[in-house]
């Protein structure tokens, strides 16, 4: 078992003993994967207990592990990703259950843009190719025999430049925006797909970027395409048998995704027959091993220093704030929400979200003559989320209420 603690200032946040809590509450965290030190050091060694072991666990926090349901213990209230992706969480699950499911969107985008640029620059020139033909057949070679070399290389070896060709990137949120204006400040024409963009993405993309209306249209234009979408129910084999055949003819096709938003035969068909010309994927699949027409990398996407740390320290600021004051950032299956501590004791709930449910909270703190001093409430599909700050310490007796409440899923008190 692997303990740690660790603890630098957190005044940047509110006080989790906003009203006077009785005693220090020790919040334990679980640990799965390597963690960047960055991201542990920002609990507070007298508030957390992080292990990678350890028992009755308020919170998990992992990058790649995959989790199954009954991983998961009662006493979890968060599961924190080191990472964008979450398909490796039973979130649907979790979130019957109550259980918040954070991730780190935007912490490592720089890192898979620049993978995408040079996943670009593999699909039009043979760099590879050109540094395996030098290592094998340069060596014993003297002064000039090797420049004679070098000049056969560089006729065969020769490629085409990413200027004025065609960039298509799927799915423009935090990475799929910097890999467009990447594209931008290289001189290619770049063109855009993404059914579900965010206003806050919108705002984020440079008016250079052509939108496409469908993925027919981006496929038939572009020369290069990259994906950059998480995988869902509508994304899974989004790259499927029928839309192969709306490839511009030799296009590259680049997935720094995951590896379900392509259809496995159906880019072995594309390659097959002419109109995939070179597929560049993050994830290797053994069908396609030995293939010169595929370069496969080894899911180096956000494994950079960096993006580990950025991801660790943004997921582990999330945790903070949520197991010591209720408040929601960056969730996956809850809503945004956050209320500022002046006072008082704090009550966070969830519950399904149906009418009423606010109401019958409320009577019940009426009925036992608990003034609200401030509350706030919000929704996200099935479920809503509220944070109640009260003038009365919060009893047994009134948590065993609220959560009698049909439709109540979880309360703590904070």
């Amino acid at each position: 078992m692997v303990t740690c603690r660790f603890g630098p200032d957190l005044s940047r946040l509110p006080p989790a003993n906003a009203a006077g809590r009785k005693e220090q509450t020790m919040f334990k965290i679980r640990t799965y994967n390597k963690i960047s030190v960055k991201g542990l050091e920002r609990f507070s060694r007298d508030k957390y207990e992080i292990a990678s072991e350890i028992g009755h666990p308020d919170a998990f926090m992992l990058r790649s592990h995959v989790l199954a349901p009954d991983d998961i213990e009662a006493s979890v209230q968060a599961i924190g990703r080191a990472g964008a992706g979450v398909n490796n969480i039973p979130v649907d699950n979790c979130t019957e259950r109550g259980i918040v499911v954070f991730n780190a969107p935007g912490a490592n985008a720089n890192a898979v843009k620049e993978l995408a640029l040079a996943a670009m620059l593999l699909s039009t020139r043979d760099l590879l190719g050109a540094i395996a033909f030098i290592k094998q057949q340069a060596p014993g070679k003297n002064p000039e025999e090797l420049h004679k070399l070098v000049e056969g290389g560089k006729k065969t070896y020769g490629g085409n430049e990413l200027k004025g060709k065609t960039l298509g990137v799927v799915g423009l949120g935090a990475i799929g925006s910097q890999v467009a204006e990447t594209g931008l400040l290289l001189g290619m024409n770049v063109i855009g797909y993404d059914p579900a963009l965010s206003v806050e993405a919108a705002w984020r993309l440079s008016r250079d970027v052509q939108r496409m209306e469908n993925m027919q249209s981006l496929l038939a234009k572009a020369d290069i395409v990259t994906l950059h979408l998480p995988v869902l129910e509508a994304t899974r084999n989004l790259i499927n048998k029928e839309l192969v055949d709306s490839f511009k003819p030799g296009a590259t096709l680049i997935n720094l995704s995951r590896e379900k938003v392509v259809d496995t035969d159906a880019v072995l068909l594309g390659l097959d027959n002419g109109r995939i010309g070179k597929y560049i994927t993050d994830f290797p699949v053994a069908e396609m091993i030995g293939r010169d027409d595929v370069i496969s990398i080894p899911h180096l996407g956000a494994s950079t220093e960096e993006a580990e740390e950025n991801c660790a320290i943004m997921v582990a600021d999330q945790l903070i704030d949520f197991l010591e004051n209720g408040n929601i950032r960056n969730a996956v299956n809850f809503p945004t929400i956050a209320l500022e501590r002046v006072g008082g004791y704090r009550l966070a709930f969830s519950n399904r979200n149906v009418p009423k449910m606010l109401n019958q909270v409320l009577t019940v703190l009426a009925e036992k003559d608990i003034n609200v001093i401030d509350m706030i409430n919000r929704s996200r599909d099935e479920v809503a989320y509220n944070i109640i700050d009260i003038e009365t310490e919060p009893t047994a007796e009134l948590v065993a209420a609220l959560e009698q409440i049909d439709g109540v899923i979880k309360v703590r008190t904070l």
